[in-house]
This record gives C-alpha cells, structure tokens and sequence, in this order.
C-alpha cells in the first residue's frame, strides 16, 4: 500500500514499511507515502500508513521515521558513540 509519486530517488536498503502487522488490518493502508522530488538514502526506515514523507525533502541515511515530515524537510540521523576506558570505568 506504499504511495510513491514522480521523481524519486530510493537507495539500497530502504524499508517502506507497516508498524504492525495483522490480517485484520490488511485492507487498509499500512505503508507510508512519498510526494514528488523525495531522495531516500541508504537504510533509512519509514513506517506507518499514516506517515507522508512531503514534497522535495530529503530523508538521509540510516533515519528511523514513524511520523509525517513536512515538505522541503531535510532529515538527518545522528548517532551517538560512547568510547570508555573500562580500567577507569565505574557505575
């Protein structure tokens, strides 16, 4: 059930997905939409009937989505990496 308009641009990886899944539910939409001019990097996730990604945006690698994003949006995923000497280390 996934909507996906005119000149967009998927990279490998890409899950346009439900949230959940049950046969109940498999009549209606489940997946997301995505307007005209979107490029989706590499292993970003968007899930949910409901979510629309807007027109012109950019969806970057690796981003997790489960709400709708505004057209002309810019979205990034940034992690976060802890590095601890574990000599020193206490809790």
């Amino acid at each position: 059930t996934t909507v996906i308009k005119n000149n967009v641009k998927l990279y490998q990886g890409v899950t346009l997905g439900a949230l959940y899944v049950e046969r109940d539910l498999r009549n209606i939409k489940r997946h997301p939409t995505i307007e005209d001019n979107v490029t989706i990097y590499a292993n970003a996730t968007i899930l949910g009937g409901d979510t629309i990604i807007g027109e012109n945006s950019i969806i970057g690698g690796n981003a997790w989505l489960t709400n709708s994003v505004p057209p002309n949006s810019f979205v990034t995923h940034t992690p976060t990496i802890k590095i601890r000497n574990l000599q020193n280390f206490t809790e």
